[in-house]
């Protein structure tokens, strides 16, 4: 088969099991293996085209059947590493190594890695936490900001606009001050029933929420109801806490596989995220 036909697009990284895919891949191309028994291997289907591009219909379409393959091997074999949208393994016309051959080669010189991070992924899910503080239930905020609201009644309209950019000004230091203060035990609250947590800084601030933490939690699967717990536990200790708890999911966060022109010369790869089941990207 010629290097133009001789494609491999990879969806994942499993361990060495009986694992075998119980749905299609992207456009309903049939799945197969390539790898060895015992070793890691990949969760291929066979490719003809170049990147996945196209309308935004169309890649959300493909990026949905990305994660769907990942999910069923995340759901049906004992451990995976998601590997990222548009990975796309190819012959080596030099060397005239088949693209199997080449994504053979790549796991057997990662294997001892590839298996070690297996491994460590063995029956975990991500989660999703965010906790936020919510201004109009912080006690902080009704102390220190209401006798300002109220003798803000009395003044003129004119002279009301400008108290309100101070009043908004106080309420919004209250805040961040109340959210930087409780921030150090809810991580460590949360981080104790996680394997790893991976943070994010918010770009945007819903309106009335000042960010806490927000945060991708790696979890044993029986830990998973214990977060849950913990999460409750804060929400009735602090009742200005919203909180957001998304999950379970495969770890894309914490187990992403790059196959890097380094290490693959004929691999191609996207700049895109890995997926995840509810559309959006980690």
């Amino acid at each position: 088969m010629n290097a133009e036909g001789d494609m491999l697009y990879v969806y994942a990284i499993v361990a060495g099991d009986d694992y075998a895919p119980a749905v299609t891949g992207i456009d309903g191309n049939a799945l197969h293996i390539v790898g060895r028994d015992r070793g890691p291997r990949a969760v291929v289907h066979r490719h003809t085209r170049g990147p996945f591009d196209g309308p935004d219909d169309s890649v959300r379409r493909w990026v949905l059947e990305h994660s769907e393959v990942i999910d069923d091997a995340w759901q049906n074999s004992p451990a995976l590493l998601p590997v990222s949208f548009n990975v796309i393994v190819r012959s080596d016309p030099e060397t005239e190594a088949t693209a199997t051959q080449q994504l053979e080669h790549w796991l057997d010189d990662s294997a001892e890695t590839l298996s070690a991070r297996l491994e460590e992924l063995r029956d975990t899910s991500e989660l999703r936490v965010e906790l936020s503080l919510d201004a109009g239930l912080l006690d902080e905020v009704d102390a220190e900001v209401g006798e300002m609201r109220t003798e803000m009644e009395s003044r003129p309209a004119g002279v009301r606009r400008l108290l309100e950019k101070r009043v908004e000004k106080t309420e919004k230091e209250i805040v961040d001050r109340a959210a930087d203060r409780i921030y150090p035990e809810i991580r460590a609250r949360i981080a104790a029933h996680c394997l790893d947590i991976e943070e994010h800084r918010s770009t945007s601030r819903e309106s009335g929420l000042t960010p806490v933490i927000m945060a991708s939690c790696l979890v044993r699967s029986t830990e998973i109801a214990a977060l849950g717990a913990e999460l409750t536990a804060l929400r009735k200790a602090q009742p200005a806490l919203s909180i957001r708890f998304l999950g379970p999911w495969p770890p894309y966060s914490f187990a992403d596989v790059s196959i890097s022109e380094e290490r693959n010369p004929s691999s191609s790869a996207s700049d895109e995220p890995t997926p995840n089941p509810q559309g959006e990207t980690t």
